[in-house]
Order: C-alpha cells, then structure tokens, then sequence
C-alpha cells in the first residue's frame, strides 16, 4: 500500500511539475519585434518594430515613425507616431490610425484609439 501511495504522490508531483512547466513555457509577453506587413507587395502598409523601441512604416504612401511598448495586458502600444502628409490617390491609409495592437501567432491586429480593429498585418520576417 504504501509504494502505491509514494507512486501516487510521485505522480502528482511530477504533474504538478509539469503543468507549472506548461505555463511557465508560454508566452511571458508578445514578441513584436520585426517587420509586420498587409501583403508581399512592396506599397503595402507595413511596421518595423525594434527592440529598442521605436517604430517606423509606411501606410501605403506616407511613411510613420513613432515608438511602441507592450505592456503586462500582452497589448502593443504606439505613442508620438508622426506622418508624412502625402496626398495619395486611392491608397487607403488605415495604418495611419494606429493606436495599439494585439498579437496572435503570426497576425497584428492594428486598433484605432477608439479599440476598434482598423486593420490586420501579418509577421513578415
């Protein structure tokens, strides 16, 4: 009975072991790092994102500069973002309105200041 019982708290402690490994192992924070575009084409509304925390772009037209943090909620925030001011025929310049963004595997949903979803980049590099 009572190898059993050392069986089962062996058992239990190597689960328990485990499980902490499991969730020690995910994510401690997005990795935002890296080149973020809509598309392979070279107009595309794209962010590159460095590790020292500056950011820069283009929406399509105008190229963005600005700096980015990702806080303990896992959310990308953008502050002092600039644009150029170009006026560009039919070039959507969502990007523009970037405020924060989430992560998910691959894909960077942009929101506006407002928390909606403007658009998606996908991880270029």
């Amino acid at each position: 009975m009572s190898g059993k019982r050392a069986a089962l708290a062996a058992f239990v402690v190597l689960s328990a072991v485990a499980l902490t490994g499991c969730a020690a192992s995910g994510d401690d924070s997005v990795d935002a790092v890296g080149t973020w575009s809509e598309s392979s084409d070279a107009d595309a509304p794209s962010l590159t994102l460095d590790e020292g925390g500056k950011l820069s772009g283009t929406d399509g037209c105008n190229q963005l500069s600005g700096e980015w943090k990702v806080e303990d909620d896992d959310i990308v925030y953008f502050g002092s973002v600039a644009s150029t001011q170009k006026a560009c025929e039919d070039v959507d310049t969502w990007l523009a309105g970037l405020s924060q963004a989430t992560i998910s595997g691959s894909t960077m949903t942009v929101e506006g200041a407002d928390g909606a979803e403007i658009g998606r980049l996908e991880r270029a590099d």
